[in-house]
């Protein structure tokens, strides 16, 4: 079973862990992430030339003065020229969010970690908003979105992507809440039962947890949770073999910059 997520003491309900499932195989853990990409090759749609087909006349005798025949030859029909394909322009984002006084205005995707250069995204690249049934899906239940809301919960939105090395599989998520004190107090209590603590550098109010494989072979993961302002955010992080932690504080500190500037 996957491990308890926690909201304060005072509320009492206990959370399902965020996008994952736990399968048990062989005593050995395996994480499989919730969403993966579509990894169908792409069409390229060419426009193929029709077969060249060359129409040679047959020869036409003449009689010449001198008594000799020549042969006159049609001129060879060349094929048409493939149209060139239309350019296909890069989607461009419209999210718009503003920071000030520790208030996330504006679309709450925006906030969202920014994915690195040669990153992919696991469906659409700005990420989604997640509906309170969602939220109270992942988080275990209608309690669990009644409970979040009675500390303030607003929204929250969430994106998967896959690092340009193809090594790590990262979800980011974002609750955004009334004021910053709640947000601070939820990320705070915020606990992953079943798990090993970790220390998470760069990063002053966060705390993280992590999963190590029995074999290297198999999936690990690890979670850091912390809060900027009036949103909380998660990063979960899934790799092959035991997890460096030196990442997740990476993506944590960078989290926390992009949530505290906005750009």
């Amino acid at each position: 079973m996957a491990p308890g997520r926690k909201l304060p003491r005072a509320v009492g309900v206990a959370l399902a862990t965020v996008g994952l499932l736990a399968v048990t195989a062989v005593s050995a853990t395996v994480t499989v992430a919730v969403g993966k990409p579509d990894h169908r090759p792409a069409v390229a749609a060419a426009a193929t030339a029709p077969a060249t087909a060359t129409t040679t006349a047959a020869g036409s005798a003449s009689t010449a003065p001198t008594g000799t025949a020549t042969a006159s030859a049609a001129p060879t029909t060349a094929p048409p020229a493939a149209p060139a394909p239309a350019p296909v322009p890069t989607p461009t984002s419209t999210l718009k969010g503003t920071v000030s006084n520790g208030r996330h205005d504006g679309d709450l995707q925006y906030f969202l970690l920014p994915i690195p250069e040669g990153g992919e995204s696991y469906g659409p690249a700005d990420g989604m908003l997640l509906t309170d049934k969602d939220m109270g899906d992942q988080m275990g239940g209608a309690e669990a979105i009644k409970a979040l809301k009675s500390f303030g919960y607003k929204d929250s939105a969430t994106r998967t992507y896959r690092t340009a090395d193809g090594k790590a599989e990262v979800t980011v998520t974002l609750l955004r809440f009334s004021t910053p004190a709640r947000a601070a107090e939820v990320a705070r209590n915020y606990t992953l039962d079943g798990l090993d603590p970790i220390e998470i550098s760069g990063d002053p109010a966060a705390h993280g947890y992590v999963d190590k494989p029995k074999q290297q072979a198999y999936t690990g993961s690890m979670s850091g949770i912390s809060s900027q302002g009036d949103v909380q955010y998660i990063i979960d992080v899934e790799v092959k073999g035991t997890p460096d932690k030196a990442l997740l504080s990476d993506l944590m500190k960078r989290q926390r910059d992009w949530l505290t500037s906005g750009r």
